[in-house]
């Protein structure tokens, strides 16, 4: 039986779009989407896969490991090597929490919205 559905978008709510667009743009060398603004921004990957981002009137930023503000959803992100990856990230304007489960094979970072996401080491 073929696929029912096909995934075509990720959308992350945020304060920022446009911001957090830009960091996704630098971060993946994804293209950003034509008809982005500051209500509704977004990247596109070369297989059409749209990630986008939401202006949300008073946005609060998940907390990782807490569940105060719980992540709701996270992206992993394959890298050629982890501390090169968080240092350009960091650069960028991500965010690295205290707690880190397993620093030596995968990192938590924070997008500058505050959404946690992972780097790991391509396989």
């Amino acid at each position: 039986m073929p696929p029912l559905m096909k995934l075509t978008a990720i959308t992350l709510d945020c304060a920022d779009p446009l911001g957090l667009a830009a960091f996704y743009q630098q971060a993946t060398g994804l293209e950003p989407h034509p008809k982005s603004d500051a209500e509704f921004a977004g990247v596109t990957c070369e297989d059409g896969l749209f990630i986008g981002f939401q202006r949300v009137d008073g946005y609060r930023a998940p907390r990782w490991p807490g569940q105060e503000v719980p992540q709701q959803l996270h992206l992993c992100f394959a890298v050629a090597d982890l501390d090169e990856a968080e240092a350009e990230l960091l650069a960028l304007g991500a965010g690295r929490p205290d707690d880190q489960p397993d620093e030596a094979g995968w990192r938590v970072l924070t997008d500058p919205a505050g959404h946690p996401f992972c780097v790991v080491v391509k396989s």
